[in-house]
């Protein structure tokens, strides 16, 4: 059976789908199945000029609004890379993005396809203040749910709390199966150290809907109770700089280290304590799982996915979001005390270990596909 996965970004750039699909795929063909990987790149701009058309609802309603614009013109430009690049038939489809999704189906639309949404457009650019919700780009980022709802033949998403927040926008919510993220356990070398000083480590995009600006907030407060430690942030984006000024206004610039991006940051948490990222939202957090597999302790926001991957006290500790106090209150608790912070971090490898191995993952979409594979076509 020969298997396109569908992506929106290449593979090389960060998240959850880029630290996953390029290793299904090696485990597939490992097993012989025929598998490719397919992205629209970077310097594709404004190449499409097709006409778009939705089923469910009318784009053109919208079409006034710049950010549905660019939207509808990236659409546009999958269609001609797509139509460029891709000159063979597929038994199956399985599509990474809102985008990709529904141009495999324009362009092979007696493929079966499958989608499996990662995250919220809609819900970030609000969490980072872009738009607002109920305005014209919320409905219409929100009307592309039932769109796909259509158009898939299968719906899947990464976390359970990720689905009932999808469950206003589609008719059948119940029908999209929840496959969390899988990851290769290869890539994880827990490393035995010990630092004089605790070392935390966060990992993600600096944008608002990270909160990162609660993560300074709470060091200040650590640092006020005479906990030492020292904060590394890996990744760039739009709020570096207000980041930086914040971490000086709150004399913490000698407690943090600003990496800017890293392409394979899970070679570098090993060396590190305590993994800790203040979400406002999260579909999954891939990154935690990444992280407990390093053997981190975790602290998170009990926000989507997070609060499925951690059990407060067992395997991690949970805070609420915005709150800086709460979560300095957690970190003290693993920066003060080596022991409790090492159970913490065993427990979380071995759920992680357990529920969120490649092999898992493999498992559940060899049965999709094979549930899905059109007559005659062979394993």
């Amino acid at each position: 059976m020969n298997i396109l996965q569908a992506l929106f970004f290449p593979p090389e750039q960060p998240g959850g789908v880029s630290s996953m699909v390029p290793y299904i795929q090696e485990r597939f063909i490992k097993m012989g199945w025929g598998m490719e990987l397919f992205s629209l790149p970077k310097r594709v701009r404004n190449k499409g000029q097709e006409e778009v058309s939705f089923e469910t609802f009318e784009h053109r309603d919208f079409e006034d609004n710049p950010l549905v614009a660019k939207y509808i013109q990236t659409y546009k430009d999958y269609v001609w890379w797509t139509k460029l690049r891709l000159q063979k038939s597929y038994d199956i489809i399985h599509a990474h993005h809102p985008i990709a999704a529904l141009v495999m189906k324009q362009l092979y639309p007696d493929t079966p396809l499958i989608m499996t949404i990662h995250s919220s457009y809609e819900r970030e650019l609000m969490l980072n203040g872009r738009i607002r919700e109920g305005g014209t780009e919320h409905r219409f980022l929100t009307s592309i749910y039932r769109e796909l709802e259509a158009k898939a033949d299968l719906l899947t998403t990464v976390s359970a709390s990720f689905r009932s927040y999808i469950a206003p926008y589609v008719d059948r919510p119940e029908a999209i199966k929840v496959i969390p993220n899988g990851y290769d356990e290869k890539r994880f070398k827990p490393i035995a150290h010990d630092n004089a000083v605790t070392q935390l480590i966060t990992v993600c995009r600096l944008v608002p809907a990270k909160g990162l600006d609660i993560l300074l907030r709470a060091c200040a407060e650590l640092k006020e109770r005479g906990c030492p430690f020292v904060l590394h942030i890996i990744g760039d984006g739009p709020m570096r700089k207000e980041l930086e000024a914040l971490a000086q206004e709150l004399n913490l610039y000698d407690d943090i280290i600003f990496y800017g991006y890293m392409l394979h940051p899970e070679e570098f948490m090993p060396f590190f304590d305590v993994f800790v990222l203040p979400s406002r939202a999260e579909a999954f957090g891939s990154v935690f799982a990444e992280a407990a597999l390093c053997w981190l302790a975790l602290v998170g926001t009990n926000v989507g996915g997070i609060g499925e991957q951690i059990e407060d006290g067992v395997n991690g500790l949970l805070v609420e979001p915005e709150n800086h106090l709460a979560l300095a209150e957690a970190l003290e608790k693993v920066v003060s005390d080596p022991i409790y912070r090492h159970n913490l971090a065993r427990a979380g490898w071995n759920k992680a270990k357990k529920e969120y191995s490649l092999q898992r993952v493999i498992t559940q979409f060899k049965k999709v596909y094979l549930g899905l594979k059109p007559e005659g076509s062979a394993t």
